[in-house]
Order: structure tokens, then C-alpha cells, then sequence
């Protein structure tokens, strides 16, 4: 077995994932990271994953990449079988992989095609990736006791505010939210913290299409600290559960939006 804690990060080769990828990797842990990306054509992608795993290596970490589909029962039982080969351990598991609805349309107009896809990748896949990732943490901790083990799952604003042109994406991450009160409620016995972080308006690649929108309403005061949140910043969130320092506030979650879950006259 490997010394150094292992993170299995999802939806890791860019944006948020990688942000997390590279903060955990300077905090000394070594890293599997989940990826599932496509070029313009809709052929498989590895060179983001690539690049993030070298750009993790040059903090001395170790790091795997292994390409999977949340969604997919086989991809999740093929990432934990891969993590028990090569690592023999997962301290942390942080679920990040997620994507938007590839079209915005009405409330009144979406189809269930789309709230399949999002579901899937959103909540079904990371509720039963922790499913088998829980198992496994609770196996460790028996023959561990002194180790720790922690579950990150990445939520959104949209859990709670509306937005009629992504249904499905609200309603998934309303699911992660209870899918972290769930998880943290059944694994407290065995000491295995269970949070939700929140972000607001990050600057990334799903944002990016509707960056003239923000930039007015973050300059009207949409948020009380006017500026794109980074995904650096969602980063040093995790960091802090990794580090131990929230393990007495599991199910909590920690809103990284720059105030806008502040309800303001």
C-alpha cells in the first residue's frame, strides 16, 4: 500500500477538477483522475487530462488519469477497481464531474433526452460512485483506524435558485445536496466526513458562453464581492476539508459564491 493519501477526483482534466487536482497534489497527495472529454468532431479527448496529469507531476505527486463516464455503472466499477490496482487506497473522493444541459430551452420545452444525460452525469453517477467508494472507505477505516477518510461532492447555487432554462441542471444539484446530507448522515459512525461545496459564478469553460451576461450583473451587484469566483477558489475549500480542519461540520455545506447565498434588501 502506498503512504501518501490517494484522491479520486472527477470530471479532472480541467476547470474545477483541475484546480482541485493540483491543489491536493501540493497538500502531498497523489492523485486518479476521472475525465471524460470530447473534441468539436465528438471524438474522445485525452489531451486535457494529459496535460493536467504533467502539470500535477511537476508538484512531485504521483498521478493517474483514467478515462470513465460517471454515469455508466461499468466506467464507476472500473475507476474504484483501477484505484484498488494501482493504489491500494482513496482517501479522498471529490465529486466534480457535472455538465450543463447542451441547450438552454424553456421549462415548458425540454426534453427528457437531456434530463437523462444531466441526471446522469450529475447525480445518478456520483450517488452510486460513492456508493461503492463508501464501501471501500469503510473496509479502510477498519483496518485503519487511525487514517481518515473524506467525500467532497460539488453543488451549485442553481440547488436552489431557479433558472427555467436548465431545469434539469437545478434539479440535479438540489439532488447532490441531499445525496450529501444522506451520505454524511450514514457514514458518521465510521468517522467518514461528508460535504457539499457550493459554487457560485465560476470562470470556466460552461461559463464561458454567457460572460457578458455575468460581467452586467456582477457590476449591478449581483454578488456582494464583485468579481468571478475562480476555480482556484473552489480548490482551497477542498483543501481545507483534505486538511481536516471542517471534520467536526460533516454534511456542511460551504457556499464559495461570493456572497450571493446572502439574502439582501
Amino acid at each position: 500500500m502506498h503512504d501518501k493519501p490517494l484522491a479520486i477526483v472527477t470530471g479532472a482534466s480541467r476547470g474545477i477538477g483541475r484546480a482541485i487536482a493540483m491543489e491536493l497534489a501540493s497538500l502531498g497527495h497523489e492523485l486518479l483522475l476521472s475525465y471524460l472529454d470530447f473534441s468539436a468532431d465528438d471524438r474522445c479527448d485525452d489531451s486535457f487530462a494529459e496535460q493536467t496529469r504533467k502539470e500535477v507531476e511537476t508538484l512531485a505527486a504521483r498521478c493517474e488519469i483514467f478515462r470513465s463516464d460517471i454515469s455508466a455503472a461499468a466506467d464507476r466499477t472500473n475507476l474504484v477497481a483501477f484505484a484498488k490496482k494501482h493504489f491500494g487506497r482513496c482517501d479522498i473522493l471529490v465529486n466534480n464531474a457535472g455538465v450543463a444541459p447542451k441547450y438552454r430551452v424553456d421549462l415548458l420545452e425540454s426534453s427528457e433526452e437531456s434530463f437523462d444525460r444531466v441526471l446522469g452525469i450529475n447525480l445518478k453517477g456520483p450517488y452510486f460512485l460513492t456508493q461503492l467508494v463508501s464501501n471501500w472507505m469503510v473496509e479502510q477505516k477498519k483496518r485503519y483506524p487511525e487514517r481518515d477518510f473524506r467525500i467532497v461532492n460539488i453543488g451549485s447555487i442553481s440547488a436552489y435558485t431557479s433558472s427555467t432554462s436548465r431545469g434539469e441542471y437545478c434539479i440535479s444539484k438540489a439532488g447532490v445536496s441531499m445525496m450529501t446530507q444522506l451520505y454524511a448522515d450514514r457514514l458518521a459512525e465510521y468517522g467518514i466526513g461528508v460535504f457539499e461545496i457550493r459554487p457560485g459564478i465560476i470562470a470556466t469553460d460552461m461559463t464561458k458562453g454567457v460572460r457578458d451576461k455575468y460581467d452586467r450583473l456582477i457590476a449591478e451587484g449581483l454578488t456582494p464581492i464583485k468579481r468571478w469566483g475562480l476555480p482556484e477558489d473552489v480548490a482551497k475549500a477542498v483543501a481545507a476539508i483534505a486538511q481536516g480542519k471542517l471534520d467536526f461540520s460533516t454534511g456542511q455545506v460551504i457556499n464559495v459564491d461570493g456572497g450571493f447565498h446572502l439574502r439582501r434588501l
